[in-house]
């Protein structure tokens, strides 16, 4: 099957990041979100992101437009109707995540194939939600998602290999690179990322260093292009903090356990970029 319509299940950093890939890449997308507005301002966020690469001369006034009005923002599930491949990319939430597949999963073609953009849960869980879970697959995008080249493709117990044949296709067609990998807490990136990143906040809270010396540190000593801690205020400290509740859970090992002031800072709404304070003031 050659992907020529996508559906996109939210609107948010992610969603609009894939969006934005698939429309540069001559597809039609419908991007979905809880409200007009919200799909609206994902759009928007997506228009602002192309601005730049007007500016830079990566692309013209007219590729930007005809990007654009490649993208129907939207607030109904009804307009998924049609689209060959749908891919959730809604909140790290596992119940969230559920709750929106079963809604889908009523509304898709016999042969549509179903991708949720998750960073840590279980891809054979999720696919318990849909009736027929073989056509379900995992599509994990890194952030900021027209940057980054990677995908991870993850194959839950009954992912058919047709689905996984269809996912690689598609992610190549976008121009990003895909590595297969098997359902695991985490997968491969995040499995060896996240903890890295949640150990560099247990040694700030531990005074060991500040923030610029631990984020220096990394850099010059292990020729990392950002520190863990500037890293983490980009995914967002709530997004690491899910991630890694569901490691602590799924491995049952207390080297997963999620830095104390991790949860502090989560509670007290520092989410880092998203929110304009985290380890680094954005404000």
């Amino acid at each position: 099957m050659n992907v020529s319509q996508v559906a996109v299940i939210g609107a948010g950093t992610m969603g609009n990041g894939i969006a934005q890939i698939c429309a540069q890449s001559g597809i039609n997308v419908t991007m979905i979100d809880v409200s007009e507005d919200v799909a609206r301002r994902g759009l928007e966020t997506l228009s602002g992101s192309l601005d730049r690469l007007v500016k830079k001369e990566k692309i013209s006034a007219q590729d930007k437009d005809d990007i654009v009005s490649r993208i129907k923002p939207s607030a109904s599930y009804e307009d998924i109707r049609g689209a060959e491949l749908i891919i959730e990319a809604a909140t790290e939430k596992e119940d969230l995540k559920l709750k929106i597949l079963k809604q889908i999963d009523e509304l898709l073609d016999a042969n549509a194939v179903i991708a949720t953009n998750t960073s840590s849960i279980s891809i054979t869980k999720l696919a318990t939600s849909v009736a027929d879970p073989g056509r379900f697959v995992g599509m994990h995008f890194f952030n900021p998602v027209p940057v980054m080249k990677l995908v991870e493709l993850i194959r839950g117990l009954q992912t058919t290999d047709e689905t996984h044949k269809l996912a690689q296709a598609f992610v190549e067609k976008i121009g990003k690179e895909p590595i297969s990998v098997k359902n695991s807490p985490g997968f491969v990136v995040n499995r060896i990322l996240c903890p890295m990143m949640n150990e560099a906040i247990f040694a700030y809270q531990e005074g060991l260093a500040s923030a610029e010396e631990i984020d220096t540190g990394m850099k010059l000593g292990s020729n990392q292009p950002i520190g863990p801690l500037a890293l983490a205020d980009l995914v967002g400290l709530d997004t690491l903090l899910s991630v890694m509740e569901v490691f602590y859970d799924g491995f049952k090992d207390p080297k997963y356990r999620p830095a104390p002031l991790l949860q502090e800072m989560v509670d007290a709404g520092f989410l880092g970029r998203k929110s304009g304070r985290g380890f680094y003031d954005y404000g």
